[in-house]
């Protein structure tokens, strides 16, 4: 009977003690996931600070480079990127699979004549389609002239490509040039006050010369970005361009196949 009981009792201490061992262990589980949830909160509040602080500081230094030239300088970087947008969207859309389309041409041509291939060319979007159709609407005039009408309507389609860009270049040169105009004047009124005060004390030139550095700064910035989105424009109309000299010599090709 005792060794019963004693064997109760083991059982019941045994118990107690898993039991003691679970809970302290589920206990330190919490507390670990509290602590990760914590820091992670704390990560995200602090980039968040980051990039307020970020942002607070670009207005910060925006308003201190003065409403007039940062103003203008503002004014290119937005008008530079809309045509650049605009130029890069019609680009896209002009840009045709070439190899393809010559061959629904010269399948046409094969199957159903003129009529046919200058069909799928007006179905076709796309300054290779468009081509294409000036010279197969000229195909009976002889193929001289044929040739004649590709290459001068093709000067009207790179005409349309490189329609707006030169405003790019524009605003990329003008922008660190109002830096630099910014830059120069901000000096020129920083000596105005050493002259007025008649001593050189940091105080006076130090907002003068942070104008003038602010201003460069950020014609530099809007320079830069405007710069590559012209460099893709132009690989752009170049790649274009490639393909539709390409696409003709192709076509004058298949047409001198096809009066034969």
């Amino acid at each position: 009977m005792k060794k019963i009981l004693v064997a109760l009792a083991l059982v019941g201490f045994l118990g107690n003690t898993y039991a003691y061992s679970s809970e302290d262990q589920t206990i330190s589980n919490e507390t670990t996931i509290v602590a990760q949830d914590m820091d992670s909160a704390s990560a995200d509040t602090q980039d968040q600070a980051e990039s307020a602080s970020f942002t607070q500081e670009l207005k910060k230094r925006f308003i201190e480079g003065g409403p007039g030239f940062m103003g203008i300088v503002l004014i290119c970087l937005i008008l530079g990127l809309a045509i650049a947008i605009e130029r890069i969207i019609f680009l896209n859309l002009a840009t045709t699979n070439t190899a393809k389309l010559t061959a629904g041409v010269e399948e046409a041509l094969a199957s159903g004549g003129v009529d046919a291939a200058k069909e799928l060319c007006r179905n076709t979007k796309g300054p290779v389609a468009s081509i294409f159709y000036q010279g197969l609407d000229r195909v009976n005039e002889g193929v001289e002239n044929a040739e004649k009408a590709v290459v001068a309507y093709g000067g009207v389609q790179m005409g349309q490509l490189e329609k707006n860009v030169s405003w790019i270049s524009l605003f990329i040169a003008l922008a660190p040039m109002l830096g630099f105009m910014g830059t120069v004047i901000g000096m020129i009124q920083a000596f105005d006050k050493i002259e007025a005060a008649g001593d050189m004390q940091p105080s006076l030139v130090a907002g003068g010369i942070k104008v003038a550095l602010l201003t460069t700064v950020f014609g530099l910035i809007v320079a830069i970005i405007l710069q590559v989105f012209y460099n893709y424009i132009v690989a752009k109309i170049d790649s274009i361009v490639n393909d539709m000299e390409d696409a003709s010599i192709t076509l004058i090709d298949i047409l001198v196949a096809h009066k034969k």
